[in-house]
């Protein structure tokens, strides 16, 4: 804990005197010294009385992020309790995210658990400089066989942080087969996409799973496939993933041969394969799933986003069967429920259908969303029926 400071702005309407744990640059007085970046800092209103202990970086546009409403410092006793602390919210589990950033007291870590392996992202310099502290802490916790740093987030960069992958031992780990929810999934911890599987989604591909026996499934923007090999052992007649990265087909086709799941995958822009003129000739299918990368990376890229959201619902309504379900998704924090729920409806107005919720969506429970903080709820979706 230094010395110093940060004192918000006499006419600051900051949101951190609601509750949220960040401060920006533009809603304090004076901006710190440079010996003060990475390390704990007071944060006080205009009034003088404390807001809490954080993490300091001035160049970052987020200058303040809070550990604390109290004073605390960022030592190995604060690290051990925080991470203990997180663990003891999830339930057992070989997959499962063990930490959410802000949302269990550590701003700017992500820890994922892929059977005996950790996987941990650092998104903030505060946590960089103690990275190995948080390895060391996290092996004595759990006892992994190795923690994986994937540090190769392109939003490190606002923190001034390079990009790197590594791992605690400095021996690599090799991709290998892993038992995910009943299926055997290729898990490319050191390279592939996020931290190596999309573990938000785990709760959803088992829900969508259950509209698609007997059924023709659609799996849109496929990724490694998780949807469609569901939807293929749940009993769908026909199941097809789009995605416009090869290796990306390349791991699905190896996941669906693995797993002895009835699925093709066939490399496509999916707007450019929903636009094509030569789908109307096709029979419709009988369950969409629309799964997309983030069209909103940040707010001011948000009008563009919304319009990208509305034509790819749309175009996958008219693809949809009497009766057929869509299970859309998005998972830019940018986009809130309202968003995604003006976007359908003019989806359907647009569509002439006659469009019902079955499910409303959310990222599960190992990936709390603090009522205070809208950036830490990221994950939103509908399952719908069209008439």
């Amino acid at each position: 804990m230094t010395a110093h400071a940060y004192r918000l702005k006499a006419n600051a309407n900051a949101r951190v005197l609601s509750g949220h744990p960040w401060v920006f640059a533009n809603e304090v007085e004076a901006p710190l010294p440079p010996e003060c970046d990475g390390e704990v800092v007071e944060c006080r209103d205009r009034a003088g009385r404390l807001l809490g202990s954080g993490i300091c970086n001035g160049r970052s546009q987020i200058v303040w992020r809070r550990l604390a409403r109290e004073r605390v410092s960022l030592d190995d006793a604060y690290l051990s309790a925080a991470l203990a602390r997180a663990v003891a919210r999830r339930e057992a589990g070989a997959n499962r995210r063990l930490v959410w950033s802000e949302s269990d007291e550590l701003p700017g870590v992500v820890v994922d658990q892929y059977g005996d392996a950790l996987v941990v992202q650092i998104q903030t310099l505060a946590m960089e400089r103690r990275s190995a502290l948080v390895g060391d802490l996290l092996h004595a916790l759990l006892h992994p066989a190795e923690v994986v740093y994937r540090n190769d987030a392109p939003i490190r960069r606002l923190e001034g942080l390079p990009l790197e992958v590594h791992t605690r031992s400095g021996r690599p780990w090799e991709a290998r087969w892993a038992a995910i929810d009943g299926f055997e999934v290729w898990l490319d911890l050191m390279g592939g996409q996020k931290t190596g599987f999309y573990l938000d989604q785990r709760l959803q591909h088992a829900a969508v799973a259950r509209h698609c026996p007997g059924r023709s499934v659609l799996d849109a923007f496929c990724n490694q496939g998780s949807f469609a090999v569901h939807a293929a052992r749940a009993g769908a007649t026909r199941v097809l993933g789009l995605d416009s990265a090869p290796e990306a087909i390349e791991a699905a086709r190896r996941n669906a041969e693995r797993n002895r799941a009835e699925a093709r995958f066939e490399v496509a822009n999916v707007f450019d394969w929903l636009n094509d003129a030569a789908r109307k000739a096709e029979p419709p299918w009988d369950v969409v799933i629309l799964d997309p990368p983030p069209f909103a990376k940040s707010k001011s890229a948000l009008e563009g986003a919304l319009r990208g959201y509305k034509e790819i619902n749309l175009r996958a309504l008219q693809r949809l069967s009497p009766g057929g379900v869509l299970a859309t998704y998005t998972c830019s924090h940018h986009m809130q429920d309202a968003d995604l729920r003006a976007v359908l409806a003019a989806a359907a107005s647009d569509a002439r259908r006659r469009v019902r919720v079955l499910e409303f969506c959310h990222q599960p429970p190992d990936h709390p969303v603090l009522v205070s903080m809208p950036e830490s709820e990221y994950l939103r979706g509908y399952i719908l029926q069209a008439d």
